[in-house]
């Protein structure tokens, strides 16, 4: 199919000379002026403007603006008599993708241009297309879940994603946290700068200072050379502060000040520094009592505060199981080459009876777990993790009683003593008890910290 040419000029010599040098090659339209050329241009979609630049009324010049403001533009090529540097560059700036000067116009040389110029605009429907299918992949596609309580989360992301305003994301460990804040920031209009990310708990308190606000040349022993902080880095895109709850009180009023003013120092520096960065936190802990206890500052969590998305365990949005199980056995069927369709119905069983207390990262280290183990087409219930075989850490309605022998226990009662048991019969080894319990040994430590079970 021949691409759309509209030629407007008004000498009728050199319209219809170029229209019948590129007829061949071009589905051509001519007008003679700007008013007649627009017209056009709003009735057809056309793939080229040639546009000479003294029209009658209106120059080509604004001509061209018109035609990129329309929803569909097209390449636009100004010719003139009255070729110059300068006239070539203000061309630019009103859109046009070339300049030609007519008085040394070669019609090979034109056909050039014109196929040089659709061919980028080409290259940038494609740009457009893979920017499309990055946010797809990084945006709310690549989080899975039909149940009612993530549909939630989904409408929140997609209300707050447009905005500045500073999100604070709650959830337990595995819940998928990190993933909501890269669909928050690729559906902002942020999604071309940075998104940076800290683990706050990662760091000591004085190194977790530097790597957020930078540090100058000898602000401190080792500090060898100038480095540029997380905010800067963040610049025009947006910081990602996991587990926030860790932070101490000396980088919690950094932190408010920055929230007010958009303001901070380098450590070492009096120079106050700006950033143009949207903050988004998160965290598994009830900051909240952290304020009762004075572990948290309370201005600071009300900055923090202004819109909360809370995730919920993978237990309290049980029929996303089957789908996540399933989503996790086809990617890592691809990565390992194996044949692996779905599961059998009793491994089915075992993993909608299991209480996940490692939410959905657990889920997929299970998976993988069972994919790698299989052994036919189908995952059966003897390639699961011996924590997913037995039920052990289940916490459901009737396993308290039949796993722990207590009574009436709440799920963070039961988990609590889960944990005790586990320990004990590891003789106190973090890293067995946290592989009897089906989580990492981060994750353990985490819950040890909360549960103040840290000296079992």
């Amino acid at each position: 199919m021949k691409a759309s040419l509209l030629i407007v000029d008004d000498e009728k010599h050199t319209r219809e000379g170029l229209r019948a040098a590129l007829e061949d090659r071009y589905d051509v339209f001519v007008a003679e002026d700007a008013a007649a050329g627009y017209a056009l241009l709003e009735s057809e979609s056309f793939d080229v403007l040639l546009t000479d630049f003294r029209l009658p009324s209106e120059d080509g010049m604004k001509l061209i603006r018109r035609a990129k403001s329309l929803p569909k533009p097209p390449v636009c090529i100004l010719m003139t008599a009255y070729g110059s540097e300068e006239l070539a560059v203000e061309a630019m700036k009103s859109g046009a993708d070339d300049y030609i000067a007519k008085g040394r116009l070669q019609i090979d040389e034109l056909e050039m241009r014109i196929g040089r110029a659709l061919k980028q605009q080409s290259l940038e429907v494609e740009n457009v297309s893979l920017r499309q299918q990055i946010e797809t992949k990084f945006g709310l596609d690549n989080i899975v879940g039909e149940s009612p309580a993530m549909h939630e989360v989904f409408e929140m992301v997609q209300q707050v994603a447009p905005t500045r305003t500073t999100v604070l994301i709650l959830g337990e460990s595995g819940t998928g946290k990190e993933l909501i804040a890269k669909a928050i920031h690729q559906l902002s209009p942020r999604q071309r700068a940075p998104l940076v990310t800290v683990h706050c708990a990662a760091l000591p308190a004085t190194l977790l200072e530097a790597e957020l606000f930078g540090h100058e040349k000898g602000a401190f022993t080792g500090a060898h050379e100038r480095r540029i902080g997380r905010f800067e880095q963040a610049q025009g895109g947006t910081l990602f502060l996991d587990e926030i709850g860790e932070i101490d009180a000396t980088i919690q009023v950094k932190l408010l000040r920055f929230l007010g003013e958009r303001t901070f120092e380098r450590l070492g520096s009096n120079k106050t520094q700006t950033a143009d960065v949207r903050l988004i936190t998160a965290t598994n802990k009830d900051l909240p009592a952290l304020v009762q206890a004075g572990k948290f500052r309370e201005d600071l969590f009300f900055r923090l505060n202004v819109i909360a998305i809370r995730l919920p365990l993978l237990r309290d949005r049980h029929e996303d199981i089957p789908l996540l199980a399933q989503t996790f056995m086809k990617e890592f069927a691809d990565e390992n080459s194996k044949k692996v369709t779905g599961f059998t119905p009793d491994a089915n069983e075992a993993l909608e009876a299991y209480a996940w207390p490692g939410n959905v990262r657990e889920l997929r280290t299970a998976i993988e777990h069972a994919v790698v183990l299989c052994r036919g087409e189908r995952i059966s219930v003897r390639d699961l993790p011996a924590t997913v075989r037995s039920r052990t850490p289940e916490i459901g309605a009737s396993s308290p009683q039949s796993v722990l022998g207590s009574g009436e226990l709440t799920v963070k009662e039961a988990e609590k003593q889960l944990m005790i048991r586990a320990l004990k019969d590891c003789g106190g080894s973090r890293t067995e008890a946290a592989k009897k319990l089906g989580m990492s040994r981060r994750t353990l430590h985490r819950k040890l910290h909360t549960y103040q079970l840290e000296k079992l």
